[in-house]
């Protein structure tokens, strides 16, 4: 069975979405939520501090100044706890996210550096940051309200409202600190980083509409793609360096149907591209103007989920490595990886891989996307998992179970990766193992590694 894909639209002809790179920066940076919060109570408060004003004013036109007299005092109660408030919150803020810190310094540095997107891109960390803060900014806007007279007659507010919104600031702080708490330690434990990690990377082939229509098989490394077209011309990177995280499939195809091409999209999402590099081959036409194909290419500093069907793998790859390192030494962490690699293989195993072809609504191809193989995707989740997992029993059982489960789930056509691995596996064991009796001990499948 060739390795093919092809991806088209869905019955009501919506394309996946392209990544904004304006929502990735705003995702990936700490500013924006703290500051649109701040930006938000401060709004809040001036319509508080206007209701406010309103009460007294509607108070003294009634001549009610026996209410007023008590509300004063009862400023003089709240203006306390505000100034506690204030006072304590800009300590709890730094106690709080140096913790986050050192946090986030453990586990790049015990998982891989790669998992400290995760704690970045934490709703629930962003969130708690920015009512923590505009908690301490709304206690100094209420402090300036005020006032110093004690005669209700001349008294102009008093912080009634503005006070009672202090006070549900601080009691939504708290809770946001307990779930921050919670989803920090979370974000600790390897288990649940490792499940983050499996869930997020199914997102892609979960994305990618189950294939159908015609069956071509693409060659999408050569200058041919039959029934394409001959090789026309390039298009080249024009933005800053970085890795290719997204093509913005809808744009791209409309394009290449208004100008009756077929674009070939060069370097795979995740590969790192510069400057003057060929990133669209273009097949049966003329090249495309530029200005058409501006923001269909999305570049950054670093891989995302989407759309890049390896990125998983890699960082699950990375994690058992850390593990079997001589510094590490958690074989057992190394299994759990293995345990989600094998999962991801598996959901993969009968799927059409190596290329999606995007059509557009007449169904003619416009876009030719590689993707990895089912090779390449095997040789990322075992091959230098397989080199580090020798001095360990423990790993190499697993993986031995992993590979004979997926040699149960592969069609014949996908069994030759997952054998060699096998046999290297295999022969690695012989060499490294001082007695028969570990090699076979080493050598026996069993999905727990050693219980």
């Amino acid at each position: 069975m060739s390795d093919w894909m092809v991806t088209q639209s869905s019955p009501a002809g919506r394309r996946p979405r392209a990544l904004s790179p304006l929502r990735e920066h705003l995702r990936d940076t700490f500013w924006f939520a703290p500051t649109a919060a701040m930006v938000g109570v401060f709004v809040v408060w001036v319509g508080a501090e206007a209701l406010d004003t309103a009460i007294v004013d509607a108070l003294q036109r009634d001549r009610d100044y026996e209410t007023l007299g008590e509300l004063l005092r009862f400023a003089e109660d709240a203006k306390a706890v505000v100034s506690a408030v204030g006072s304590a919150m800009m300590t709890f803020i730094g106690v709080v996210f140096s913790i986050s810190l050192v946090a986030v310094q453990m586990a790049s540095g015990q998982f891989t550096p790669r998992v400290v997107r995760l704690f970045v891109r934490s709703r629930i960390t962003k969130a708690t940051f920015a009512v923590f803060l505009a908690t301490f900014v709304l206690t100094l806007l209420v402090l300036t309200s005020f006032d110093t007279v004690d005669d209700p007659r001349t008294v102009t507010t008093v912080p009634l409202v503005q006070s009672v919104l202090t006070l549900c600031m601080v009691g939504l702080s708290l809770l946001l600190f307990v779930l921050y708490v919670n989803a920090t330690l979370r974000l600790m434990r390897i288990s649940h980083v490792i499940a983050r990690i499996a869930s997020e990377s199914f997102r892609v082939p979960a994305s990618m509409p189950v294939p159908g229509g015609g069956r071509e098989a693409v060659p999408v490394g050569g200058q041919e793609a039959p029934g394409h077209g001959t090789e026309t011309g390039w298009v080249p990177h024009e933005g800053r360096a970085g890795v290719l995280r997204d093509v913005h499939i809808a744009r791209l195809v409309r394009v290449a149907r208004k100008h009756g091409v077929v674009l070939r999209l060069i370097p795979r999402i995740g590969d790192f591209v510069v400057p003057g590099m060929p990133v669209l081959a273009v097949h049966g036409g003329p090249v495309p103007p530029r200005r058409a194909l501006r923001y269909a290419i999305s570049v950054g500093v670093e891989r995302t989920y989407h759309q890049d069907l390896g990125f998983g793998l890699r960082q699950l790859a990375d994690i058992a490595l850390r593990a079997l390192s001589p510094a590490i030494n958690d074989p057992t962490t190394a299994v759990q990886a293995l345990d989600r690699v094998v999962q991801f293989l598996a959901a993969l195993s009968r799927r059409p891989l190596d290329a999606a072809l995007h059509r557009d609504r007449a169904g003619a191809v416009r876009l030719v996307q590689p993707v990895p193989d089912w090779t390449e995707l095997v040789d990322l989740g075992f091959t230098e998992v397989r080199g580090c997992a020798v001095g360990s029993p423990q790993v190499c059982r697993r993986m031995l179970a992993g590979l004979d489960d997926l040699l149960l789930l592969a069609p014949p056509e996908r069994r030759e990766p997952l054998l060699r691995h096998r046999e290297l596996l295999r022969q690695a064991v012989g060499l490294a193992a001082p007695t028969a009796s570990d090699r076979d001990f080493a050598l026996r499948p069993d999905r727990q590694g050693i219980g």
